[in-house]
Order: structure tokens, then C-alpha cells, then sequence
């Protein structure tokens, strides 16, 4: 069998229902227009019923669905047994008629929610969920659990700023100029993939050297830093003393420094400190405490960290 294309110039670029779906189902994600924070599309309606809101817009496999400008009322069977059931309230593609419709799906009783049909192919039905109706034995009313299925959001590629200004909740983007990944959670664009590859942070400060760099690594906003060797090249000192290493504004700790243990020739220990980008020392390494004085040839030898950016 010869291939073919949906609209088809050979064919009046006439497109019948079953080549709209197989266009369209992948043009929005099967879902509500919305995310969870808006108000319950299904709620409890009068007796055994469950009313759907007004103004609620979807798609099932491409096909556009609205609820109208007024409540649409699902009426559900009585429970004639002791035990409870559990019904779903959908949205139904029907290929017979190829029209989207809110429905009912009748559980049985005490056993738990019925399955849902997604026929695939040229003919059947196709639902989605939209809330849980449980209905208990001899009951005159309904309660109801929102289960409502959201079309998602794409990811977008954009620039570090160019992000969308007017993002919806669950928007993705990757940042062509970062090789950052953000999602938007409401309130601001957080990180969720990031690599910097290795990155020496070392910076020359007198009376010190390095016999091994200091080296970080950021992935997926956790910063590990592998503290190198220092040798003090100087006369002596007891008082607090910069190291020479500085760690770049983007992977510095926002408002709270870190600590390292360093361990000091003669078998001692210090304390050392990596300071927060609000400090008046931001990004810089400093061994704020240790034993004994320091002397020409001692060696610093700190032990690794992490802390998280975004």
C-alpha cells in the first residue's frame, strides 16, 4: 500500500475524521485546559448526579471539548448494594458520532474503580478522566475526588532572557545559552538540569601556593567542590588567613557559608570556611581556625563539600 498525507492535494486536500484525529492527537497533550490550582472541574450535584462547571475547555485526541456557559449535569444509577461503588465522570471520544461528550463510567460494587477504554484506532471510544464519584449502598447523593487529567506544557527552547514572561504552571524551557533546563512552579523558574563540567576556582594570594588545584563541579544545581593543596609560602601566622581559591557568582552559597575540616601538617586540624555571596566575603575560602601557628612549608589538606544553587 502507497503512502499518503493528511491534507492531500490529490484528494481536494479533504481530510475525513479519522485523518483529523491521526493529525491532531499529538497537536495538545489529552487533557483539561488548566492545571490543579484552578477550581474542581466535577463537583457533587443535586441527589445522584455530579455537575461539571461551566467554562471548562479540553481535548481528547485532538478533538476540542467545552463545557458550556452553564453546569452540565451527569446523573449516575442508584447503589442498590451495601457495599460502595465508585464510578468515573469523563471526557468520551465516540467515533460513531465523533463528538466529545462528558459521561459516566458505572463501577461495581466493592470492587474499587472501573477501568477506562482508550481505543486507538479507527473505530471505539476514547476517555479520560476527569473526578471520582463514589456512591455508597442505598445512598441519595454522591461524593466526589477530583482526578482531573491536564494537558501539560512543552518545553520551549529559549535564552537565559528570553524565558516566557507569562509562563503557565509546569512550563519547561532549555537555554541554549546555559544548557540549563527550568520548569516554572508558580513562583519562579527552577533548575532541574544543569552541567558545568570541571571548573578550577583557584586564585592567587600571597604567601600561598597549590600543589593541586580546587576544583567544582556543578550538575543539576548541586555544587561539589574538591578543595586542592595549599602551601604556605610565608612567614608565620596564628590569626585567620584567605586561601587561595575563589569560587565563581554562579556556583557561590547564597546566604549561608559552608565549612570543611582542613587538615594541617603535624597531624592538626582547622576549620574552613567558604563564604555565602551576601557576605562581605563572597565566594572567598578562609581557615578561620586551627591549631598551632602556621609556618613556611605547611600544607592545607581540606576535605570536600557540597551545597545546592539555582
Amino acid at each position: 500500500m502507497a503512502d499518503s498525507s493528511q491534507p492531500d492535494p490529490a484528494d481536494d486536500r479533504e481530510v475525513t475524521d479519522i485523518e483529523y484525529e491521526r493529525l491532531a492527537a499529538r497537536f495538545s497533550d489529552d487533557g483539561v485546559y488548566g492545571d490543579p490550582t484552578d477550581p474542581a472541574v466535577v463537583a457533587p450535584g443535586t441527589g445522584l448526579s455530579v455537575d461539571i462547571r461551566p467554562d471548562v475547555a479540553a481535548s481528547v485526541r485532538g478533538h476540542g471539548w467545552y463545557s458550556g456557559g452553564t453546569a452540565i449535569t451527569v446523573p449516575l444509577p442508584a447503589n442498590v448494594s451495601s457495599q460502595a461503588r465508585i464510578d468515573w465522570i469523563v471526557l468520551r471520544l465516540d467515533r460513531a458520532t465523533w463528538a466529545v461528550t462528558a459521561a459516566a463510567v458505572v463501577g461495581s460494587p466493592g470492587s474499587g474503580a472501573p477501568s477506562l477504554t482508550q481505543q486507538t484506532g479507527d473505530a471505539g471510544v476514547y476517555e479520560i478522566p476527569l473526578a471520582q464519584a463514589r456512591v455508597l449502598g442505598g445512598a441519595s447523593s454522591v461524593t466526589v475526588e477530583r482526578a482531573e487529567l491536564y494537558v501539560g506544557a512543552r518545553c520551549r527552547p529559549c535564552k537565559s532572557t528570553t524565558r516566557n514572561p507569562y509562563p503557565r504552571l509546569g512550563e519547561a524551557c532549555f537555554e541554549t545559552d546555559t544548557g540549563n533546563m527550568r520548569i516554572w512552579n508558580g513562583q519562579g523558574w527552577r533548575l532541574v538540569y544543569s552541567e558545568s563540567g570541571d571548573t578550577v576556582v583557584n586564585s592567587a594570594i600571597s604567601s600561598w601556593g597549590i600543589e593541586a588545584d580546587t576544583v567544582l563541579e556543578q550538575r543539576n544545581g548541586m555544587v561539589s567542590l574538591r578543595f586542592g593543596v595549599y602551601i604556605r609560602t610565608g612567614g608565620r601566622i596564628s590569626t585567620e588567613v584567605r586561601m587561595p581559591a575563589l569560587i565563581p557568582a554562579a556556583y557561590r552559597p547564597a546566604t549561608r557559608g559552608r565549612v570543611a575540616i582542613a587538615y594541617i601538617t603535624g597531624g592538626r586540624v582547622g576549620r574552613l570556611q567558604v563564604y555565602a555571596n551576601n557576605t562581605s566575603r563572597p565566594g572567598q575560602v578562609w581557615l578561620t581556625q586551627y591549631v598551632g601557628d602556621l609556618v613556611k612549608g605547611d600544607s592545607i589538606l581540606p576535605g570536600d563539600i557540597s551545597w545546592v544553587v539555582d
